[in-house]
């Protein structure tokens, strides 16, 4: 049995959608870094010790990309989502090292129809992952465009 998917009405603030734990390896941050990023604290673990780093770290994007395939995982994958006008924010609090298990959520802060294609609805995210230890690794604040389930119904649901 398939889940229903979600649309834009299922998207109201303060819903959170929680991630599944993600285990970050050695092999997967140098592949990452080896391909996109090669600076050194990315791909050799002696250079990460010696960077303020303090051990050998996934790269901010490599960061950003395990986020988001967490959020595809919690609920865009199973949602009508027609994709991102973009990100606000993106900061990287602390260093994903190798060993580091995340976990995090995602919080809806605002959601508006559009007014130039009622057919689509505009929500604003916030995105958090943190470390095993519970510190912040990263925020995210961007917003996804969701189809409308009831095109004829009111343009602002939820604000």
């Amino acid at each position: 049995m398939t889940e229903p998917q979600l649309t834009f009405e299922d998207f109201p603030p303060g819903r959170r959608f929680d991630f599944q734990p993600r285990h970050v390896t050695t092999e997967e941050i140098v592949a990452f870094a080896r391909e996109f990023d090669p600076q050194p604290m990315h791909v050799d673990e002696a250079a990460g010790k010696a960077s303020i780093l303090g051990g050998l770290s996934a790269s901010g994007w490599h960061t950003s990309a395990m986020m988001m395939r967490m959020l595809c995982d919690s609920y865009i994958n199973r949602t009508a989502a027609e994709g991102s006008p973009g990100v606000d924010r993106m900061e990287w609090k602390r260093p994903v090292l190798a060993g580091d298990t995340l976990t995090g959520h995602c919080t809806v802060l605002e959601a508006r129809r559009s007014r130039s294609r009622p057919e689509i609805g505009i929500a604003t995210f916030r995105a958090e992952l943190s470390n095993q230890r519970g510190e912040t690794v990263a925020i995210c604040d961007y917003a996804n465009m969701i189809r409308v389930a009831n095109v004829g119904g009111d343009a602002d649901a939820h604000g």
